[in-house]
């Protein structure tokens, strides 16, 4: 079984808090996961793009199951 213990902020995160967090090159790498569908799942609050940390969990734990040990 796989565990995942990421601490993230006990609020909503922004695309910058995921830029952050993985050490990605920039934020349009977040905007092409949502386009592609491949990233986290995001929401929209009025034009603010948010992410939900239990969904960035889960996101996470997904992609460390489909990898080989």
């Amino acid at each position: 079984m796989v565990t995942v213990a990421i601490r993230l902020p006990a609020r909503y995160l922004t695309p910058e808090d995921l830029v952050e967090l993985f050490e990605l090159p920039s934020v349009e790498t977040v905007y092409q996961w949502r386009r592609k569908r491949i990233g986290p799942r995001g929401f929209r609050v009025g034009r603010h793009l948010r992410y939900d940390p239990d969904d960035v969990r889960a996101w996470v734990k997904s992609r460390m199951e489909g990898t080989a040990a």
